[in-house]
């Protein structure tokens, strides 16, 4: 079933980044490249050795025949989906199989499985659950004295390849500090100090991470300027967003709008103190229900709680949400949805009605991921099936319109790119795609307000700079072509593109004063 679900996407072609991951990535190519993207942080889009090395071997094996890579994040997700059942298992969680079967094929986990970029998720998350399965067999158990040291020393092995992988999964030593009360019902000492050191490694990963978000992958400036009011209004709405989708996965679309967030407006606070009061209730309540649903939404808000907007990352450019932040999140969530049911239908009859229902939902699910799969099958059907569901979707129209530049449809692609500018004028990438199709059909003028808005949004970009120039130029604004190609030069001395513009723009100022 899962491999019918996917097929779509086994078929499918690299989308979007995918060719900063593996299509034109250069550290795959070598020997000296392997060597880099495991010593330079910065030379491959983020540093997930693990992740990438897994790409250099595949590109030994078909090269770069996209169904390898496709087979292999789907082989990845079979297996996470096998560990999960065993980790439940071991937890005494009711309905296990069904909790596994319908993470397998949750439509919310398409973007994670069928996106190769994506092998991110897929691979941590078998990791993850590897690390947390072998530290729950030694803390629950594992008698003392037999292999406990072996068993940690594996346990911590696989949480450092997970964070190796992707470093949302620090939050693995907090999710077994909870799974543990939750078991004994009572925290000791002896629970807590073995799982310092993987705090430890865990943070220090993490703190790697954002630094590199900040200043390699380029996650600063006007879009990440958010007050602490504002980071808490957006992780509080994220929560229920992903607790909606979990629960009714419709309109599932690669880039979500990005909202606004306007911390002055006392009806965005209702999403975080929902958020409190829901844990508060369940805190109050656990008497009576038990202590598992709290279990469950701590454990969901927990390991989102990387992806909830606190810390600044490259999509929140885009948007403050994304299907595949979630992928080892849900987990909880489907876990206490399932037991709940289970203990509803206790009885032999409820049981096998029950059952029924479950395979139901399992095949509902599984035709919702099998059509989901479809919009991954190339750049194309990704952007058409964007701006479909959202079609403000600026970031939809402007890769759309790069995709019919680069076909010869210059037509189409300015219609996207107008409208991409329409809807935010302030996305530098849509004003310089904008500028750059103008400029090459020879409308000079209609191109140099672009540019202009251009070298506005990103003053540090010398290609703004050497783009308005040379349009001035060519639109016979001499004076003023010079003064921007001399400040990119000044800028960038070493540059020979913004030299070799400015010599053409001052040879031809002093054409036009000597025949003055």
């Amino acid at each position: 079933m899962l491999v019918i679900a996917y097929l779509p996407a086994l078929q499918g072609d690299f989308v979007w980044d995918d060719d900063d991951y593996v299509s034109a990535n250069p550290t795959l190519r070598t020997t000296e490249g392997l060597r880099a993207i495991w010593l330079d942080p910065t030379a491959t889009p983020q540093y997930y050795p693990l992740v990438h090395t897994s790409y250099w071997l595949e590109y030994r094996l078909w090269g770069l025949a996209p169904a390898g890579y496709h087979v292999t994040n789907l082989a990845l997700h079979a297996a996470a989906t096998v560990v999960l059942w065993r980790v439940l298992l071991l937890l005494g969680i009711s309905g296990a199989p069904l909790v596994a079967a319908i993470f397998a094929v949750h439509p919310v986990h398409v973007e994670s499985v069928a996106w190769i970029t994506e092998r991110k998720n897929v691979l941590s998350g078998v990791l993850y659950l590897s690390g947390m399965l072998a530290y729950l067999h030694l803390a629950l158990d594992t008698p003392a004295g037999q292999g406990r040291l072996r068993q940690y020393i594996v346990a911590f092995s696989f949480f450092v390849l997970a964070l190796l992988s992707k470093t949302v999964t620090a939050t693995l030593p907090a999710a077994l500090l909870v799974l543990i009360v939750w078991k004994r019902g009572r925290l000791w000492w002896r629970d807590v100090w073995p799982l310092l050191p993987l705090f430890a490694v865990g943070l220090t990963m993490g703190l790697v991470t954002e630094w590199l978000e900040r200043h390699h992958v380029g996650a600063q400036g006007i879009d990440w300027q958010l007050s602490a009011l504002q980071r808490v209004e957006i992780a509080g709405r994220a929560l229920w967003f992903y607790a909606t989708k979990l629960i009714w996965p419709t309109n599932l679309t690669f880039v979500y709008p990005r909202w606004s967030i306007d911390a002055a407006d006392p009806r965005q606070l209702a999403y975080p103190v929902a958020a409190v009061a829901t844990v508060i209730a369940l805190w109050l309540a656990r008497r009576k229900i038990g202590s598992g649903a709290l279990v469950a939404v701590l454990l969901f808000a927990g390991t989102l709680f990387p992806a909830l907007g606190f810390f600044d990352t490259f999509p929140m450019r885009y948007s403050f949400v994304a299907d595949h932040f979630q992928y080892l999140a849900s987990i909880a969530l489907i876990a206490l949805a399932v037991g709940a049911v289970a203990r509803l239908t206790r009885d032999r009859a409820h049981d096998n009605a029950a059952r029924g229902v479950g395979m139901l939902v399992v095949l509902v699910l599984a035709a919702l991921t099998w059509r989901q799969s479809h919009a991954y099958a190339d750049h194309e059907s990704l952007w058409n099936d964007t701006i479909r569901k959202d079609p403000a979707s600026w970031m939809g129209h402007t890769s759309l319109g790069a995709l019919l530049g680069q076909r010869g449809a210059q037509a189409e692609a300015e219609i996207h790119y107008r409208e991409a500018v329409r809807l935010n004028p302030e996305f530098a990438i849509a004003r310089t795609n904008l500028g750059g199709l103008l400029a090459n059909a020879g409308r000079f003028a209609e191109a140099i307000p672009h540019f202009r808005a251009d070298v506005r949004l990103e003053p540090a970009s010398l290609q703004a700079r050497i783009s308005l120039g040379r349009a001035l130029l060519l639109n016979g604004q001499i004076d003023e072509a010079v003064i921007w190609l001399r400040a990119a030069v000044d800028a960038w001395p070493d540059d020979a593109g913004a030299r070799a513009f400015l010599d053409q723009a001052l040879a031809v100022q002093r054409q036009q004063s000597g025949s003055r």
